[in-house]
């Protein structure tokens, strides 16, 4: 078995990638309504802040930030995947592995993370988050996704709504 570290800092912003198992499924946009209250029911119980976030159809980006001495973002995720899990009729391929685990084969069992540095560090994240529908081919402006926090932060007056929407070179590949 692989030994599996995840650098984890004590009240630390993080950027995440969480994927569906299956990249042809379309489940958490068709389901976003449960994947939000799966969400507002975590935070709920271990509280964090959402900095930044993007749903796509089958993976999610997004940015927390943990309360002050808390690191434990492994159990949040764990704790969303299984709620949300639980709502979504049993219709996938589940393996002989995730059966004897008695897991569900919706999502992908680890996720990437990656610790924020600084300012710049985290402002190009929100960007790769924000810009993430247009690099996909979803749609031609940021502005048309409706599940970003793109929304949140025009309507703060932190980016206006043309952001990165036109004809303009706009460059925040991460990967």
């Amino acid at each position: 078995m692989t030994d599996y570290r995840r650098y984890r800092l004590v009240g630390g912003t993080y950027f995440f990638t969480v994927n569906l198992a299956d990249c042809n499924r379309t489940l958490l946009v068709d389901h976003i309504d449960t994947l939000r209250e799966a969400f507002k029911d975590v935070k709920e119980a271990h509280p964090f802040e959402i900095d930044a976030i993007v749903i796509m159809p089958e993976h999610l980006h997004a940015i927390w930030t943990l309360p002050d001495g808390d690191h434990d973002f492994s159990q949040r995720w764990r704790q969303i995947k299984s709620a949300f899990s639980r709502e979504i009729e049993k219709d996938e391929p589940i393996s002989k592995s995730r059966l004897r685990k008695q897991e569900r084969g919706i999502w992908q069992r680890r996720f990437w993370e990656h610790a924020i540095r600084d300012g710049e560090d985290f402002r190009r994240h929100v960007d790769y988050i924000h810009f993430n529908p247009v690099k996909h081919g979803y749609v031609q402006k940021v502005a048309d996704w409706p599940h970003s926090s793109f929304h949140r932060y025009v309507r703060s007056g932190i980016l206006p709504e043309d952001w990165a929407g036109g004809d303009d070179e706009f460059d925040v590949d991460l990967e």
